[in-house]
């Protein structure tokens, strides 16, 4: 062997001792973490290999898909053509001033709601933002600068009144005695643009009443049992009345909108709960109750009982002297 071979072999039998030793005193984690590497190198070009089979999967699949939309052009979704309704629902937003900025916002965001909503109706309504200024304007141009465009919507600086004519206008208020049977397609209905929490009750109640124009309430009591209050959200109620002319019912109408938070139940349904509850009230009295003759001696027990409970100190003594022997 020559010496440059004879070196080279001592120089790698070196290197060996050199890397076994390192391998020695790396600590057990140290040792995993090492050979996790070499296996994530060593398997590079597989992976590289699979990804390159899942983009070319990818591909024929988009190119299927395509194929299968170039021969069944019918096969598009369907929508129903929407039949616009004559009836007028207008937003009072007159009570800017009595709302704090955090509700305006709120009222702004119950309002795009209205929008959208319309916007995808079966039958949409002629819609109108009355009183339209102040901090809810302020709002809309700084947060949605979009709602110039808006389409269908008859944004008013002026009040509703003065818009459209009183007899046509129609005030929806949960303080209204009137109960709203039907809907009107050539009347004006009037919903308050208020987010108060309760602050300000009977508010539009006494502006309807002030401006001298008709109000009326929803038939919520007569179809739903609710565990809160019955004042809704202005898009909660918008909502109601799209869903009714839809499918002309007031009870499918309010369970399609109403949040499941309000706790709402069908009026027959809690009725039926009520009676049952009844009826197994009267089966455990029945299944408790005594025979009359066990019931009175009972009773006659009791009030011996109870008479000798009171009787005087010295005749409980002169009754115990008759048995001392």
């Amino acid at each position: 062997m020559s010496s440059d071979a004879l070196n080279d072999s001592r120089n790698e039998g070196n290197e060996q001792e050199v890397q076994s030793g390192e391998t020695e005193t790396l600590s057990k984690r140290q040792r995993k973490k090492l050979l996790k590497q070499q296996q994530w190198e060593e398997q590079r070009d597989m992976r590289k290999q699979k990804r390159k089979e899942r983009k070319q999967q990818r591909k024929l699949e988009r190119q299927a898909q395509t194929e299968d939309r170039t021969d069944c052009p019918d096969r598009k979704r369907f929508r129903k053509e929407a039949e616009p309704s004559p009836l007028r629902l207008v937003i009072d937003c007159s009570f800017d001033s009595l709302m704090m900025l955090k509700d305006v916002k709120k009222l702004h965001k119950q309002i795009q709601r209205c929008y959208a909503e319309n916007r995808r109706a079966e039958h949409p309504v002629q819609f109108y933002i009355t009183s339209h200024g102040g901090q809810l304007k302020q709002n809309m141009d700084e947060i949605n600068k979009g709602w110039v465009n808006w389409k269908d919507v008859h944004f008013k600086s002026e009040s509703f009144h003065e818009v459209l004519s009183k007899e046509d206008l129609v005030y929806l208020t949960s303080d209204s005695p009137n109960i709203l049977q039907e809907l009107d397609e050539a009347k004006a209905y009037v919903i308050g643009g208020l987010v108060d929490h309760n602050h300000h009750k009977g508010i539009s109640f006494k502006r309807a009443n002030e401006l001298g124009i008709a109000h009326a309430q929803l038939p919520l009591g007569s179809f739903v049992k609710m565990n809160s209050r019955k004042v809704l959200a202005v898009n909660h109620v918008f909502e109601i009345m799209l869903a009714y002319l839809e499918k002309g019912d007031w009870q499918e109408a309010f369970f399609t909108v109403l949040p499941q938070r309000k706790g709402a139940v069908p009026v027959d349904q809690e009725n039926k709960q009520e009676k049952d509850e009844e009826d197994e009230e009267d089966e455990e009295d029945s299944d408790t109750c005594e025979p009359e003759s066990q019931k009175s001696k009972d009773s006659t027990d009791q009030r011996n009982y109870k008479q000798k409970e009171h009787e005087s100190p010295q005749r409980q003594l002169d009754s115990c002297k008759w048995t001392v022997v």
